[in-house]
């Protein structure tokens, strides 16, 4: 982690995915700074996730719209990891079964996958990398968080995002679909990667 040399005033959260950026907001509730996402900012590009792994990805859209916007910007990468699948979908999580592809959609091949896979272990785990970069693109903190869970057997709730509606996470008997955002907030992989961050920020506050 970078010493900061002032504390920042205005974040970027370096995505376009509703449902990130509302997670986002809601865990950074109560820190001092102003909040942005891409759309207040005009002309920003867009960032390709090019990268082989989430931490890789997560430093290439924090650099390069930092570098585009000219503020302290925040970014992650984070996906869905399946036993039966060997890990898949993974860093692809986003683009499994097509970058367009709607998630009831995505949703639906992978369990018909599962359905068909040698093993019939549900064990899965959601896992998030962020990075938080200056105006300048230079990496000043990042963090690993993983939660722990199964697959359950149908989509159930219309909570979260994603692959929300067919994730239980460990303890629980409810999906993340079905379970409300400050528990969700509190246990999962977004909000256990940004916590070890925020507490970075609050020595600078």
């Amino acid at each position: 982690m970078k010493i900061l040399e002032k504390q920042p005033t205005e974040l970027l959260i370096a995505t376009r995915n509703p449902g990130k950026i509302a997670e986002f907001r809601g865990l950074l509730r109560g820190l001092p700074f102003t909040l942005a996402i891409p759309n207040d900012i005009a002309s920003l590009p867009e960032i390709e996730e090019t990268g082989a792994t989430f931490g890789a990805n997560a430093r290439l859209k924090a650099i390069g719209y930092a570098k585009a916007a000219g503020i302290y910007t925040i970014a992650d990468d984070s996906g869905l990891e399946v036993s039966a699948l060997g890990g898949a979908p993974g860093v692809r999580s986003a683009r499994y079964a097509g970058k367009e592809t709607p998630y009831d959609v995505k949703i639906s091949r992978l369990l018909v996958e599962m359905n068909d896979a040698t093993t019939k272990d549900r064990s899965a785990r959601f896992v998030a990398h962020i990075v938080m970069v200056d105006a300048s693109g230079a990496v000043v903190c990042e963090a690993d968080g993983v939660c722990e869970g199964t697959i359950a057997d149908r989509p159930r709730g219309s909570n979260g995002f994603g692959y929300d509606p067919i994730f239980v996470p460990i303890g629980f008997t409810e999906t993340f679909g079905e379970l409300e955002a400050e528990v969700k907030e509190s246990i999962s992989h977004r909000a256990r990667a940004l916590k070890k961050i925020i507490r970075f920020l609050r020595e600078f506050a």
